[in-house]
């Protein structure tokens, strides 16, 4: 899908059958996957601090064999060697016949080798060089925890003259939130910046707000997190999953214009890939969910 392709907000709820999925890289989630998803969506593949990057062929592997499209994390600041970022690059391209990859510099403070970020990983010249044709990088609509807005803004429109120079297509991969605000307004930012690349909304699978709060501390999710304390209030009950109804209903009720770039969306199964793959199947049989009325009616405005 190119810059053309984007939906505008009276489309979204049709991207969400197409949406990607994250599993581990150890594999073992693979039947799970098979049994609450349809083959030929992207997966995207974890990179957790000390994996092997060989699991991830491996996992890659046993992904398209099974009719998916593998899309593994790349963790840049894990690679020990730049003939190790190599090794990875083409076993990926050669054995699992993967086009497209997920940057991410690596929730490690230390270097393993030569790779302190996704653009060093970017310079290197491995990427074109391997046939790859499709790079994702990460998003951070509630701030990056290292960087300031105009710090990852650079980072992006770097990221965006690469893809110009090279040909590949280059999009952005957000972490999830628990409300559309923070989204909205971080893709006006890229706009105002020029930087049009589409961007890959992240959403919280369904979860208890236990399960969902551990991993918005682990991500470094801020202001959103009220949003998450709010649902808790409106159901009064911690063990109810709370899945990620408001956030898509405040972006189908946002304009046209505000919602232009919006590609796709990611989804991160923090309850488990069956009840991330039930909310997906069961989204769209109500034009219009009770919880995307309620986002709409606090936005004040009428959803198509």
């Amino acid at each position: 899908m190119t810059a053309t392709d984007h939906a505008s907000s009276r489309d979204l709820a049709g991207l969400l059958p197409s949406a990607s999925v994250e599993i581990s890289s150890r594999g073992h989630q693979l039947p799970d996957l098979r049994e609450n998803f349809a083959p030929g969506i992207d997966v995207t593949i974890t990179f957790l601090p000390g994996d092997n990057y060989r699991h991830n062929v491996e996992t890659s592997v046993a992904l398209c064999r099974a009719g998916f499209n593998p899309v593994p994390h790349i963790a840049a600041r894990e690679m020990p060697s730049r003939e190790a970022l190599d090794d990875f690059l083409t076993r990926l391209r050669g054995e699992a016949d993967v086009t497209r990859i997920l940057l991410i510099a690596g929730d490690v403070a230390g270097t393993r080798g030569p790779f302190k970020s996704t653009l060093d990983v970017c310079a290197s010249g491995l990427i074109e060089a391997r046939g790859l044709t499709s790079v994702s990088v990460a998003g951070h609509p509630e701030g990056h925890p290292f960087l300031g807005l105009p710090g990852t803004l650079k980072v992006l429109g770097s990221w965006r003259d690469w893809g110009r120079r090279t040909g590949a297509r280059v999009d952005v991969v957000t972490q999830f939130c628990f409300e559309s605000s923070p989204i909205l307004h971080w893709i006006g930012e890229l706009d105002r910046a020029g930087i049009d690349l589409p961007v890959i909304v992240g959403l919280a699978g369904p979860a208890t707000p236990a399960t969902l709060t551990k991993f918005a501390l682990r991500c470094g999710i801020g202001n959103s997190m009220r949003a998450l304390r709010g649902q808790i209030g409106r159901f009064g009950r911690l063990l109810t999953d709370n899945g990620p109804d408001d956030v898509v209903g405040g972006l189908r009720a946002a304009s046209p214009a505000a919602t232009a770039s919006i590609a796709g969306f990611h989804i991160f199964p923090f309850g488990g890939l069956r009840k991330a793959g039930l909310w997906l199947r069961n989204y769209g049989h109500d034009p219009l969910r009770p919880a995307e009325r309620a986002a709409v009616a606090r936005s004040g405005l009428q959803n198509p």
